[in-house]
C-alpha cells in the first residue's frame, strides 16, 4: 500500500486505511478489549474528519494519531463508565501456542506498561518517537520499558516459561 502523501491531505480514505491497523492495534493494547478498541478507533478517525488537521509531514500525521489514540484511551479509562462497569470476557484465536501465552502476561502490565511495550516492539517506534507520541519525557518513556520488560520476565519466570 501507497504511502499518503501531503499532496493528498483531503484524501480521507487513503489516510484512514494506511493508519487503520496501527491505531487499532494501539487502542487494543491500551484496553485490552475489541469494543473499547473499536469505539477508540472511531473517535480518533472521527476527530481527524471533524478538524482536518494540517501537517508538515507523514511523521507529524503518524505521531497526531498515535498522540489521539492515546489520548482517547486515557479518557475512557478515565470515565465513569470504565470504572463501574464489568469488562466481557474474550476468546482471542492465537495460531501459536507462544502468542497465546505472551497475550496472557502482556495483560497482566498496566495499562501504561502495556501500551509503551506496544508501540515499542509491535510499531517498532524509537523511544523518542514514543515520547512525543504520548506527550511523556524519554526518560519516562525508557523507564516504563523497562519496568514492563522486568515485569513480563518476573511473570514468565513465575509461570516457569523461560
Amino acid at each position: 500500500m501507497q504511502q499518503p502523501s501531503l499532496e493528498t491531505d483531503g484524501d480521507i480514505e487513503m489516510v484512514v486505511r494506511h493508519y487503520a491497523d496501527m491505531v487499532y492495534r494501539l487502542a487494543f493494547a491500551r484496553t485490552g478489549n475489541t469494543y473499547d478498541a473499536d469505539d477508540i478507533f472511531q473517535e480518533v478517525f472521527l476527530r481527524y474528519v471533524k478538524k482536518h488537521p494540517s501537517f508538515t509531514s507523514e511523521e507529524h500525521r503518524k505521531a497526531w494519531l498515535l498522540r489521539v489514540t492515546a489520548n482517547c484511551s486515557n479518557k475512557l479509562w478515565n470515565s465513569f463508565w470504565h470504572k463501574k462497569v464489568q469488562g466481557l470476557s474474550e476468546d482471542i484465536v492465537f495460531l501459536e501456542r507462544e502468542e497465546l501465552k505472551l497475550y496472557e502476561e502482556l495483560q497482566k502490565l498496566p495499562p501504561k506498561y502495556r501500551q509503551v511495550i506496544h508501540l515499542f516492539y509491535y510499531e517498532d517506534l524509537s523511544l523518542e518517537e514514543i515520547s512525543l507520541a504520548l506527550g511523556r519525557k524519554n526518560s519516562t518513556v525508557r523507564t516504563q520499558l523497562t519496568r514492563a520488560r522486568a515485569m513480563l520476565r518476573a511473570f514468565m519466570k513465575e509461570e516457569d516459561y523461560v
